[in-house]
Order: C-alpha cells, then structure tokens, then sequence
C-alpha cells in the first residue's frame, strides 16, 4: 500500500507543475522571447575585410540594441555558396532566413540591410520578406545608407576624416562605387555635387559598373590640374573583390594601373565603409528611427 501511493503522490505532482506551467504562459520551443533585428548585407568572401565592417555594423548596432536578438543573411547567393564549401561557413540567406524567423516563432522583427543605396539589392531584400509578414505581430524595415540629405553629410563627414592624412594640395581622393543600372545610381552624382557644395575639394567619385567611369573622374581631375598623386578608396560597404582587383589589382583594367599609365602616384586604400565609425552610427540611427515608426 505504501508503494502505491508513493506512485500516485508523483503523478499529482506531475500534473500540478504542469498545469502551473500552462498558467504563468512559459514559452514554448518554438517561440522566441526577444524581437529579432536581421541585420541583410550583400556579403563578401573576405574573410578579414567581413569582420572589419559587416562585423563592425553588426557589433554597433547589437550594443546600440541590447533587447533584440540579432541575425545575419546574405543577399548573394555565389558568396555563400563560397564560404559554405571553402570555410565550412553557413549563412542563410534571405528566404531561409525568413523561414527559420517563422519556425522560431519570433513574433517581432527588424530587417536592417547594409547596403548604400535604396537600388535592385536593397529592393530585392524587401520583396523577399514582404511575403513572411504575415507570420509576424510586426515587421520594420531600416532605410540603406543613404536615403536623406543627413546621410549624405554624414557620409561626406566620415570619408573625410578617415582621409584627411592623404588629403593635400597635389593629391586626389578618389571613391569607387559599385555603379548600378536602377534609378538610386544617382546617389553618386548627389554625393560628387553635395561635396562640391560644401566646399570640399580634391574629392571625387566613380563607379565601376556605371557612371561616372574612372574616364569621367579623370577629366575633373585634369579640370583642375596639378593633381600628380591619387589615394584610391571603395565606396562600398565592404573591401571586397571589386576594391582589390577592379581598384587596386595589378591587371591592365584596374583602376590603379590605369591611373598609373597616365603618370600618377596612385596609393590603394583597401577599407570598406563598414570601417569607419561615422557609416555604423549611420545605421544604427535608421535601425532606431524604424523602431520608432
């Protein structure tokens, strides 16, 4: 007899903590307990450089944002298939993101893409996570670097002081951007203008798959002459492949070979914008004006 309710004190109190479990609302497994920020980059396979400023950005915005939990993807697919079967490094992308998001019941999110301008990979992040929305109690969207006049003088603030040891009366600082076909490619005609109207000289901007061409930056350079020496820099989040072979690679095409046929001291700045401090406040201000929305 005494066995037997020994068996049937267990069972009771099995079933009290049970259903005093079921009363306080204890998570399930699939729930998440704090809100997500995604933080979207188009990536690289620069394993230093990814640190430097994907990393960077991502670090800022998590101290900035202790509350939300953080999450990465990629919107290019080849770098992580590279990183996967060179380095053993998973990262998802947008879709499987979103998908592993909905799995763990996170119920509040923040989409925070790195990219410069509001162009194709920007819009392409959106229309990815626009068809998950409805899995969610909420969902924000951050703005990419440069949307309003402010982020465009903070960027022109942050370039300037990362380059004000190269800057000088015979020396010309150029930025590479990536150069895109979409509307937002003229962000890089505003931000040339913006510096103009300023008053900040010696500063130029060109793309390498659009316009304005390195052609182009070389005819205002000789516009206002007595330019011999040349710091080249990218205006991209990352120091990726473009930076160190369309920049600063050896080839006949690259910028610094280019401009060095023509006789100029040309120093490659290999630093992506994600370095720089002043770029993560930039971001960490539009994660917080989405969360305020």
């Amino acid at each position: 007899m005494k066995k037997i309710f020994l068996i049937s004190g267990t069972v009771v109190l099995l079933t009290l903590l049970v259903t005093m479990s079921a009363c306080t609302g204890a998570p399930s497994a699939g729930t998440a307990k704090k809100p997500v920020l995604l933080v979207v980059s188009f990536g690289t396979s620069f394993n230093d450089s990814r640190e430097k400023t994907i990393g960077a950005i991502e670090k800022a915005l998590a101290d900035a944002y202790p509350g939300y939990e953080q999450r990465r993807a990629f919107t290019s697919q080849i770098i992580i298939d590279k990183l996967r079967e060179r380095d053993g490094i998973r990262i998802d992308n947008v879709e499987e993101a979103m998908e592993r998001l909905v799995s763990d019941g996170v119920r509040e999110l923040l989409v925070q893409p790195t990219h410069v301008m509001s162009g194709e990979e920007y819009d392409s992040v959106i229309s990815e996570v626009k068809p998950f929305e409805k899995n969610f109690a909420r969902v924000s969207y951050g703005q990419p670097l440069l949307i309003t006049d402010a982020d465009y003088d903070e960027l022109i603030d942050a370039i300037t002081a990362e380059t004000a040891g190269y800057a000088g009366d015979h020396t010309a600082v150029v930025f590479m951007g990536h150069g895109t076909e979409h509307t937002a490619n003229a962000t890089y005609a505003k931000l040339y203008q913006r510096l103009q109207g300023r008053g900040i000289s010696g500063y130029y901007i060109g793309t390498v798959e659009a316009s304005p061409t390195l052609e182009d930056v070389i005819d205002e350079m000789g516009k206002t002459g007595g330019v011999t020496k040349v710091v080249l820099s990218p205006l991209m989040i990352v120091a990726g492949d473009h930076a160190n072979n369309d920049m600063a690679g050896d080839e006949p095409d690259s910028w610094k070979t280019i401009l060095e046929a023509q006789g100029y001291e040309v120093v490659p700045v290999l630093k992506g914008l994600g370095e720089y401090p002043g770029i993560q406040k930039i971001f960490v201000r539009h994660a917080g004006e989405a969360m305020a929305l």
